[in-house]
């Protein structure tokens, strides 16, 4: 026989006791278990007490929370959330003790309560902040206890309850002395590189003081262990110093990182390591590429000054390394007039002075450096590019100079040179981490590719957009292909012609085919709302499964998730904090939090929710807007999401939208109404393949002259 609905089995462990089993039974209030599983182990004060799961967050139970206690669960008695300040009293004088064990045993209960932001709140305002910092500054802490403390640390400065500009440089001195030593414990240096990250984030006075502290040697030489936590932690910290470098100086280090092999060390240890790449990684890495092309930002917005005899001379040195054979004639008018024709030759648009074809930004001076590397770097591939187009005289001719102008402008925007990395991007490209000039080398494979597909189109100075519309295509697809060094995205392009071009867009075309006939119009129309009914229950059941997000500010702290899920009823969201990301779906019981669907009132998007109207670096870019979506609900309250990437975006979107009665428009509905109205048209057409389907509906023939008519069934 079944136990009645309301009795649960469940596990009650205390410290140094061995744990309860008992049945408990859902109809007695809280508190007279409580006081029950109290007597078990003779403790007196029940009301100090609490229950709380003993596995994930470790939430509280309360009454309003306790129906979601399955059979078998693990819960620990605890001290009440409504006795934190006595806790944090305590635990502040456990920690200054002079017995190292329970010293040692207070450090591990407050790194795990510090990630409560309640009891954050009374701990620090004990002073607790001070107190481990000079627990940290006095340098007499080692191993397990000094992981535990910085651990407490940096879990209560991640609340934002304290300025980082109130840290010490004595502090600081401490923590670095932790990088900069070649041996030290793992989860030390984990925990020191972590704190000098966030110090740099959150405070420009802080970022001058750890850039004295830090050397940017001694960073790389963690790159080159086995451990990629150490790694991640790394080059997360070299990020943070270049996002927050002064422009003056982003060069000066760039230059230093070069001298010190960032790129191969990146390469070898990193990328061509034996261990697959996490995602968090794949940021990091994706972080530092973008901050490495943002170096080219200045010059990208550089106009070039015509009456600048330096950088005039720039565009003189392409014009003679492509015609050196021909002897200049004597005369002014005469060279004048042959320099003309050169420019002319290289396709400028400006024949008499080219300068003025780069005074436009973006692309502005990178144009020119570019084409002047091509010219001395890959001098038989410029001259053969420029004389191959400069002796036909068939209107074919592929314009070199307007050409590199706009590539380079079309790579810039391909690269996003100048935005902001955005927080929930893993988009790195491993090729580039191949080559001390990848910039440089890319420009001139994809010149190469826009010379060879301008004669593939046989293209005319008019066919100039269309022409760029398909080197784009080109270059975005082979990216998209995640090349691993030059050669391989020179293979990609091989591969990617001006007939392959075709072929897929034909291809492309043929799958999102749309009849345009009047009797396929209106089987669309009918199968529309059966379709639209199928996404939406699809986006619930996902909604129903759940979604793990990042909380915001802390891209770099692994244990900051939080998952929310929709109820099997639809009637509530469940929500709450996690400490890692997780591997499958998240049981309602450990999601503390909840909104009653019936509460919500409206779901915005991008600019108008309240998280991203606040001011941060890595926050207010345009991708980010993109996966920004608030539930807003009553009385007044929001929950604030960063959907991870556009899909789930979508998804969430979609299904709080349909539970709200509301029209589901996102383009990835727009993308699968479309493929499944294809589809289920292409399967209901199945018999009229090759029938021509008229544009009208046959006539209705006359009527019989007499209905004296039978049919014989024998």
């Amino acid at each position: 026989m079944p136990p009645p609905a309301d009795i649960v089995k469940v596990a009650i462990e205390w410290p140094g006791a061995n744990a309860q089993l008992i049945e408990m039974d859902q109809k007695r209030p809280l508190s007279s278990i409580i006081r029950e599983v109290c007597d078990g182990w003779s403790l007196s004060g029940s009301e100090q007490f609490a229950l709380r799961y003993a596995d994930g967050p470790q939430l509280y139970i309360t009454e309003q929370s306790r129906g979601d206690i399955k059979n078998g669960t693990i819960l620990r008695l605890a001290i009440s959330p409504f006795l934190q300040a006595r806790a944090a009293r305590q635990l502040l004088e456990r920690i200054q003790s002079h017995g190292i064990d329970a010293r040692l045993e207070a450090l591990k209960e407050l790194a795990k309560l510090s990630a409560d932001p309640t009891f954050a709140t009374e701990f620090i305002n004990m002073e607790g902040i001070g107190t481990l910092a000079r627990l940290v500054e006095s340098g007499t802490h080692f191993g397990e206890m000094l992981a535990f403390t910085l651990t407490a640390f940096l879990e209560l400065m991640d609340h934002g309850i304290v300025s980082w500009d109130l840290i010490s440089l004595s502090f600081i001195k401490q923590i670095a002395g932790y990088v900069n030593q070649p041996m030290v414990d793992v989860s030390i240096l984990q925990r020191s590189l972590a704190i000098l990250e966030s110090m740099v984030l959150n405070s420009h006075s802080l970022y001058h003081r750890v850039a004295q502290e830090i050397t940017v040697g001694q960073l790389i030489g963690h790159l080159q262990v086995s451990n990629q936590e150490i790694q991640t932690y790394a080059i997360a910290l070299i990020n943070a110093l270049f996002l927050k470098a002064p422009e003056d100086r982003r060069q000066e280090m760039a230059s230093t990182l070069a001298q010190k092999h960032l790129r191969s060390i990146i390469l070898n240890h990193v990328i061509r390591g034996n261990r697959p790449i996490k995602a968090e990684m794949a940021h990091q890495l994706y972080v530092l590429q973008v901050l490495t092309f943002n170096l080219l930002e200045e010059r990208m917005m550089t106009k070039m000054d015509p009456n600048d005899q330096a950088q005039r001379d720039i565009i003189f040195e392409l014009r003679r390394i492509a015609f050196d054979g021909e002897n200049d004639p004597t005369g002014t008018e005469k060279r004048k007039a042959m320099y003309t024709k050169d420019y002319k030759m290289l396709g400028f648009t400006n024949h008499v002075n080219p300068a003025m074809d780069f005074t436009q930004t973006p692309p502005g001076m990178l144009a020119l450096d570019n084409m002047l590397y091509l010219a001395k770097v890959h001098q038989d591939t410029y001259i053969r590019i420029v004389l191959e187009n400069s002796s036909r005289e068939d209107k074919h001719e592929c314009p070199f100079g307007r050409c590199a102008i706009e590539l380079t402008r079309m790579l810039c925007e391909i690269l996003q040179v100048g935005e902001l990395p955005n927080e929930g991007c893993n988009d790195y490209h491993p090729m580039f981490f191949t080559h001390d000039r990848a910039w440089e080398e890319f420009f001139c494979v994809c010149i190469q590719l826009l010379n060879k597909t301008w004669k593939e189109m046989r293209a005319t100075a008019e066919d100039f957009n269309k022409v760029m519309q398909v080197v784009r295509e080109q270059i975005t697809r082979a990216l998209a292909m995640k090349p691993s060094s030059i050669d391989q995205l020179k293979n990609k392009l091989r591969g990617l012609n001006y007939s392959e071009i075709l072929r897929l867009r034909q291809s492309e075309r043929m799958s999102q085919d749309d009849f345009q006939s009047p009797p396929i119009i209106e089987l669309r129309e009918r199968i529309q709302p059966e379709i639209l009914e199928l996404i939406k229950q699809q986006r619930l059941n996902r909604l129903c499964e759940g979604s793990c997000f990042r909380k915001l500010g802390n891209r770099r702290r692994q244990e900051k998730f939080w998952f929310c899920r929709l109820s099997l009823n639809h009637k509530v969201l469940h929500y709450g904090d996690l400490d890692e990301s997780p591997q499958g779906e998240v049981p309602f019981e450990l999601l503390s939090d909840k909104i009653p669907v019936s509460d919500i009132k409206s779901v915005v998007t991008g600019k108008d929710c309240p998280h991203m109207k606040e001011k941060s670096a890595l926050k207010q870019n345009k991708e980010v807007l993109e996966l920004a979506f608030s539930v807003l609900y009553d009385p007044d309250e929001t929950l604030n999401f960063v959907a991870p990437n556009k899909y789930e975006y979508c998804i969430w979107t979609d299904g709080l939208c349909a539970l709200l009665g509301r029209e589901m428009g996102s383009d990835l509905t727009r993308s699968d109404l479309d493929t499944l109205i294809s589809m289920e048209m292409k399967l209901r057409l199945l018999d009229l393949e090759n029938i021509t389907i008229p544009e009208a509906p046959p006539p209705v023939p006359k009527e019989p002259s007499s209905y004296n008519f039978t049919y014989n069934y024998s």
